[in-house]
């Protein structure tokens, strides 16, 4: 090989590395909490096919993501599932503006097993030996499944049965794995494709638990982004995006 073709391949190279971490840099980063998990993937799909501005998400519970974000992580929007860790945020400068109700979630029971009949009262039967929910601490649906059962009065009963998830996505997986016969979770989860043909779920009274109002916020971080990060602000809140939030179960307004 001579020296002129060794010295191209070099700076093919160098010219092929420095485009592909130009291309990372330039994507939008959508931190989103654990209960969006599905309904994201398409939101972002119909974004990006609209827009043509390329996303990369990054999925942890609420609490987690905060934290990362307090701690200078590179991400441009913050999908929550509460409005409590936002308005934290936003609180300490940390965002553009004050976040967004984007929807209302809901909690779900929800099993693999057909032979199980879900209802609170299962729960205590002594053949289930795991329920699984998100950690209360950082995951805003565990929380609100611990307030669930604390309403029900059946907290301190089955508290050692409890497995904690650090999300709703470890969570879904304990559930879908067996580990756990029964959990708690987001009802975005059970509709969405993957998950849909399992139909062993029931909805839990909203009067057991807080409201779960879910917020979106622009975070103060990559200047060059906020205009990228501002379209998709719109978006998720525009009629396409509450189209999709509502076929993955969440509540919108109008």
């Amino acid at each position: 090989m001579n020296y002129f073709k060794k010295f191209f391949i070099f700076f093919s190279l160098i010219f092929f590395f420095f485009s592909c971490a130009k291309d990372e840099q330039s994507k939008l980063t959508i931190a989103t909490a654990a209960n969006m998990q599905f309904a994201i993937k398409e939101i972002v799909q119909s974004f990006e096919k609209e827009t043509g501005i390329a996303c990369e998400m990054v999925i942890s519970s609420s609490g987690k993501l905060t934290a990362q974000i307090k701690e200078g992580a590179p991400y441009d929007i913050f999908v929550s599932a509460n409005m409590k860790y936002p308005n934290k945020l936003y609180k300490s400068g940390f965002t553009l503006k004050q976040p967004d109700i984007y929807a209302f979630g809901k909690l779900v029971m929800w099993s693999m097993r057909k032979d199980i009949k879900l209802s609170f009262e299962v729960l205590e039967d002594k053949h289930i030996k795991h329920i699984a929910m998100a950690n209360p601490k950082t995951a805003p649906y565990g929380f609100s499944a611990k307030e669930v059962l604390i309403n029900r009065g059946i907290y301190r009963k089955i508290e050692k049965k409890l497995v904690f998830g650090e999300s709703v996505l470890q969570t879904n997986q304990f559930i879908a794995s067996g580990v756990a016969e029964i959990g708690f979770t987001a009802k975005s989860v059970v509709l969405s494709p993957k998950i849909k043909e399992n139909d062993n779920w029931i909805e839990i009274d909203p009067n057991l638990y807080s409201p779960i109002a879910q917020g979106i916020v622009i975070l103060i971080n990559r200047q060059e982004q906020e205009q990228k990060a501002k379209e998709f602000n719109d978006f998720l809140l525009s009629s396409k995006g509450k189209e999709i939030l509502n076929n993955f179960g969440y509540s919108v307004k109008d």
